[in-house]
């Protein structure tokens, strides 16, 4: 009796949270954290909702935000596992499909530029197989480009232009911290590619491009 208590409270709960994730708008970016002041018992409750109802940008901002604050390894990766199986023709392109545990880092370095003209130059970066490095298991590509991130990443494993270490060592596209420096002029891209990765280098990521 009493677990059945428990488990109709619990319910309850993800009730009320599946109607607070409806005030907050799933569209926005991840670097906004718009979960950024909710309680940790909360996400995880607004989690469980969006993964029964198929809420992939809801459930994509709950494991964000838990991966920002420094959430274990197992349990994102138990996260992002659950959400695939529930919502996975809703996750949006930026939530990364494993675990990396410096994707903190990532988006605090990326969040420091800004491009002051506008174009057709996106700043893109390849989430890069190093678990054969005593510094692995991932590495980073730095990259710039016309074409859209996730078609220059297929020109790469296609071997069009493709950088040796995307070809060999490509794993996916980290889309969510560059989201701000795409559309720019070439001239911001090619001094932001350059000094993002030396920033990234800086805050000890083993990464390869930037040219």
């Amino acid at each position: 009796m009493a677990r059945l208590r428990k488990a109709r409270a619990g319910a309850a709960a993800d009730a009320r949270l599946t109607a607070a994730a409806q005030a907050f708008d799933a569209s926005q970016p991840p670097a906004a954290r718009p979960l950024s002041t909710m309680r940790r018992e909360d996400i995880e409750a607004q989690f469980r909702a969006a993964v029964r109802s198929g809420a992939g940008a809801v459930g994509a901002h709950c494991i964000h935000e838990l991966w920002m604050r420094g959430e274990f390894a197992a349990n994102i990766e138990a996260a992002l596992a659950a959400l695939w199986q529930g919502a996975a023709a809703a996750i949006p392109e930026w939530l990364p499909m494993r675990h990396v545990d410096w994707l903190p880092a990532l988006y605090e370095v990326a969040g420091t530029f800004t491009a002051a003209r506008r174009g057709r130059y996106n700043i893109y970066l390849v989430l890069l197989d190093f678990a054969d490095r005593h510094r692995g298991p991932y590495g980073l590509y730095v990259g710039m480009s016309h074409y859209a991130p996730a078609q220059r990443f297929d020109q790469h494993k296609a071997g069009i232009r493709a950088a040796g270490s995307v070809l060999r060592r490509g794993l996916e596209v980290l889309t969510g911290p560059t989201l701000h420096l795409q559309g720019i002029a070439r001239a911001e891209a090619l001094r932001i590619e350059a000094e993002l990765a030396e920033a990234l280098r800086d805050a000890g990521l083993l990464v390869e491009g930037g040219h």
